[in-house]
């Protein structure tokens, strides 16, 4: 198969604007009080499965599969960023990143624009559009130059896949003897589109009242990070579903009030690890996801390791993802309806168990990564997903031929760089 790496309109944007933003970097004064940098991602996936799409988080609306047996929109990226220091103590940032969309567009968006106060050296405050601290990769989890694999390990980075919210955050340092700890509190909120290919309608999921807290604490080659999060979500486009289930009564409506996602309140809870003396690495996360309604509540973990030879970095990644809720309901009662009524009931239960039961799968990943220049490194990865049996897992946009169950290996290249 011939792949026409320039007619294809991803590759051709992440080209073209790195070009273009290196040329700008390149003529940035050093003595301004702007500063200019950049990252970019050039990658390409398959998957042997044609029957569904490998979907890396909810936002995707295809991947490799069915859509694509090779894709370009996965992992391509690039992003530009510039600060501005006005003084010591006042800075601001925007960030602008061009990816797939849940349109299926590049369009551009802004990531980052917010201003920073840095009350002492220790101390700061920022406003605006600002990161989602949830996760042990956070300010750098789209920087694929950043990262050892080709991708964060999606079990446990879809759980929330949102990575930028519009609110404040505060950040506090301290160190005692050869420890550092930093204590990080934002309050925020966010709206963000997601496509149809899980099967439900397009929609957006409006997060209210959003407050992450993070530890981190940082001790020669060690660094251990806890978080918390929580928030207020309601996803509109599940409202009709719901809506159906009431015209059913008390039993429809009690279902419904079980399940429905207006304001329900969504909790995080996450803990990671890195030991990174320089030779090697290990790392291992843990985080568990409850929105209390019809999405259910997941855990996902990852212990993953690697050790570089020189520009040469192979590693190994085990992850899981799992539901900690309820898979099936049964539903409304069948027996006694009209046959009209009961084979939309019948379609309600159906649908509401499908929606229950999507995340049981684990991973195994071998990868390699080499340094070939500076600031630009390539990628290979294996993935060999095993969704669990009556599980669709991380996977979308399913053909009739598709079987929960299956076992899918996808195989990923990208080139990272920074500028």
């Amino acid at each position: 198969m011939r792949i026409r790496l320039l007619h294809n309109p991803a590759i051709t944007l992440v080209l073209v604007t790195a070009g273009a933003l290196a040329g700008v970097t390149a003529r940035a004064d050093e003595g301004s009080m702007f500063s200019f940098s950049g990252y970019g991602t050039l990658g390409a996936a398959h998957s042997d499965d044609s029957q569904a799409d490998y979907l890396v988080d909810e936002f995707k609306p295809n991947g490799p599969g069915h859509t694509h047996s090779w894709s370009f929109d996965v992992d391509s990226r690039v992003g530009a960023q510039v600060t501005a220091t006005f003084s010591p103590k006042i800075s601001a940032v925007v960030q602008v990143i061009s990816q797939q969309g849940y349109d299926d567009s590049y369009r551009p968006t802004v990531e980052w624009a917010n201003v920073k106060y840095q009350v002492t050296p220790d101390f700061s405050v920022r406003a605006g559009r600002i990161v989602l601290p949830i996760y042990m990769v956070t300010d750098s989890r789209r920087v694929g130059y950043a990262n050892p694999w080709v991708r964060p390990p999606v079990e446990v980075y879809s759980l929330v896949p949102l990575t930028a919210v519009d609110g404040i955050d505060a950040n506090y340092r301290f160190v005692a003897g050869d420890v550092t700890a930093t204590f990080q509190g934002t309050f925020a909120s966010s709206d963000s589109h997601f496509p149809d290919a899980s099967g439900f309608n397009p929609g957006v999921a409006k997060a209210r009242h959003e407050v992450a807290v993070v530890g981190t604490l940082e001790r020669g080659f060690a660094t251990l990070r806890v978080n918390y999060g929580h928030a207020d979500l309601t996803i509109d486009s599940f409202k009709p579903f719901f809506d159906a289930y009431r015209q059913f009564g008390p039993v429809g409506a009690q279902i419904a009030d079980r399940y429905d996602v207006d304001k329900r309140g969504v909790d995080f809870v996450g803990v990671g690890a890195v030991y990174d003396p320089g030779r090697w690495f290990v790392t291992a996360e843990w985080a568990k996801f409850d929105t209390h309604s019809v999405l259910g509540a997941k855990t996902g973990w990852y212990v993953s390791g690697g050790h570089r030879f020189g520009p040469v970095t192979p590693y190994l990644t085990y992850a899981r993802m799992r539901a900690n809720s309820d898979r099936s309901d049964p539903g409304l009662p069948l027996q006694g309806l009209p046959p009209q009524a009961a084979g939309t009931a019948a379609f309600l239960n159906q649908t509401l168990n499908m929606t229950l039961g999507l995340v049981q799968q684990h991973t195994i990943s071998a990868g390699m990564r080499w340094d070939f220049m500076r600031n630009a490194a390539f990628k290979v990865q294996v993935d060999e997903v095993h969704v669990d049996s009556s599980s669709t897992g991380t996977f979308g946009n399913f053909q009739p031929g598709f079987s929960p169950g299956a076992r899918v290996r996808i195989v990923s290249a990208v080139v990272d760089f920074v500028f």
